[in-house]
């Protein structure tokens, strides 16, 4: 057919890219930010995804990457779908550049896993990877690109774009099912709420907060579920956090998991007959570890409005004056009078407490905050604060370190773009930072409002000072007499944000922190980083359980 045949019947003689086919394709999916690393072959899709408007975040480490696009879906309730090159179609089988069954790998980690058989394909692809990783519980899709199809050209008229997918669907828990949970807290003696994840990607912040002012019921979140009632409401029992799960009768979850992070449900973490009450998005989920009492399967936001139906029709309160809250008070008088007590603490270096009760004076109540580490993680998910709910990220679930960077930055991302002047607050061990701490280049070079605060110890978990490390090399070499756990002391990885253009603090005492914090919060011009040396010796403060208690079955 002439081109003057094409105009005759009214259709366009332009051809277009696979590339540009991916970038419009995932713009009709309302995809907003693309993280990466460019190379071949996926150079070209970045290109085209800004040419339609798509955001391009050049990162340093594909893992870093991963991490960000994971924390825009839990911030925005977009997708997470990851996108990789591969040999082209003639050269399966042969030895092909970087050729490896990436489709079939990723099967076991992903809810779908393909290669569009065509450029035509790819819109339908790509519609079903967004959908697929949207509803539901939400997770990673991977779609797989021959290296062929990137630059191949395919008549403009011969690709058909698949509509956004419609949002996901807002279950409800069956209405008998309801009513016997309503049942279950009402004749509990000592209860408790634990608002988890799910519970802040369902957006039910709204409708959980009621339900624990109108019932009056304690609750705890799990890391990534602080904010969704703020911490310091007073219902919020974090501090009393061991006696809380081992004395409740009744627990009701909203989507949190019975994993390593809850103890998997058992004693001696908790009582041998507690009831729990399991509200999930997830069929799979429910059951297990523990066989529960009742299951709520829906949009959790869904299912607690069905559940203050249940407490409006017949209001019950449960009593404030109860002995459960008389226990759960004292603990947590104790354990915070304990956290001031090291906090306190005049002896330098500085601990823990003492780092964290002096930033969480100054944190804005809005911002983001980052963590991963060990004890940086743990002992600042008790001291720092979260006010508004998916305002906190940390390595969660998996407890993987590197997240941290790609988090913060993906947070910066959102801020800049909605609410300009939000600051992201970035908490890293020293060995934590390591993972990932070539972004700093990154977020220089977008110039993103987060300030890094890396507490030094000089090792994993514990490290030594500059004394104690001399000595040591007396008796051989590095490999042979230092301990595996130990970094190099007082390294000053504040010159790695100065090398970049960005603002670097070295501290050691509380004025020198309180003083270069203020500093960072005050210039929204450049990211910064704060370097606090810390006792290297170190930790927490003495634990009911052990993190990893092994539960009697």
């Amino acid at each position: 057919m002439s081109e003057s045949d094409f105009a005759e019947h009214g259709e366009r003689t332009e051809e277009v890219s696979g590339a540009e086919v991916i970038a419009q394709a995932l713009k009709t999916q309302k995809v907003e930010y693309v993280f990466g690393i460019v190379g071949i072959p996926v150079t070209e899709i970045a290109v085209a995804a800004q040419g339609v408007g798509i955001r391009y975040i050049g990162m340093r480490n594909e893992q870093a990457a991963c991490y960000a696009a994971s924390a825009i879906g839990y911030l925005t309730g977009r997708p997470l779908i990851v996108i990789g090159g591969s040999s082209e179609r003639s050269q399966e089988t042969m030895g092909a550049f970087q050729e490896f069954p990436q489709v079939e790998a990723c099967r076991l980690y992903s809810k779908f896993s393909a290669r569009p058989s065509s450029i035509e394909a790819i819109p339908s692809i790509i519609e079903k990877a967004v959908r697929s990783s949207i509803y539901g519980r939400p997770g990673a899709c991977y779609i797989d690109i021959p290296a062929d199809f990137v630059n191949l050209q395919v008549n403009v008229n011969s690709v058909k774009y698949t509509e956004c997918c419609l949002p996901p669907p807002v279950c409800m828990a069956e209405t008998s099912a309801v009513g016997m949970a309503a049942s279950v807290i009402r004749n509990a003696k000592q209860p408790l709420l634990i608002i988890g994840k799910g519970a802040a990607y369902a957006h039910a912040e709204e409708s959980i907060r009621k339900l624990v002012e109108q019932c009056k019921l304690p609750f705890l979140p799990t890391p990534m579920g602080k904010g969704v009632v703020p911490d310091n409401h007073p219902n919020c029992v974090g501090a009393a956090r061991s006696r809380a799960l081992q004395f409740a009768d009744v627990i009701v979850l909203f989507g949190a998991r019975l994993n390593w992070i809850l103890h998997f449900g058992l004693p001696p973490r908790y009582q041998p007959d507690v009831k729990f009450i399991q509200v999930d998005i997830c069929a799979e989920e429910l059951g297990n570890n523990v066989r529960p009492a009742v299951t709520l399967l829906g949009d959790i936001n869904a299912v607690t409005e069905q559940l203050l139906e249940q407490f409006d029709k017949t209001p019950w309160q449960y009593s404030p004056e109860s002995e459960w809250w008389k226990t759960l008070k004292e603990k947590m008088e104790s354990n915070e009078a304990l956290s001031k007590e090291l906090a306190s603490q005049k002896s330098l270096p500085m601990n823990y407490y003492t780092v964290f009760y002096h930033v969480q004076e100054q944190l804005p109540r809005d911002c983001f905050v980052v963590s991963e580490g060990a004890n940086t993680m743990d002992i600042g998910r008790t001291v720092l604060q979260n006010y508004l709910p998916r305002h906190r990220l940390d390595a969660g679930t998996f407890g993987t370190m590197g997240v941290g960077l790609g988090f913060a930055i993906a947070a910066a991302v959102v801020a800049k773009d909605r609410n300009p002047g939000q600051r992201v607050i970035c908490v890293e061990g020293d060995s934590a930072f390591g993972f990932s701490g070539m972004e700093v280049e990154t977020i220089c070079r977008y110039n993103l409002p987060i300030i890094l605060l890396v507490v030094n110890n000089n090792g994993i978990y514990q490290g030594f000072d500059t004394n104690t490390w001399k000595e040591m090399l007396k008796f051989g070499d590095v490999t042979a007499v230092v301990p595996p756990m130990c970094l190099l002391p007082n390294s000053h990885y504040e010159h790695i944000m100065t090398a970049f253009g960005g603002k670097g603090y070295f501290v050691q005492t509380p004025e020198e922190l309180q003083k270069s914090l203020r500093q960072c919060l005050a210039d929204t011009t450049k990211p910064s980083l704060i370097n606090i040396m810390i006792e290297p010796q170190a930790t927490r403060k003495a634990q009911d359980f052990h993190w990893l208690t092994r539960s009697n079955m």
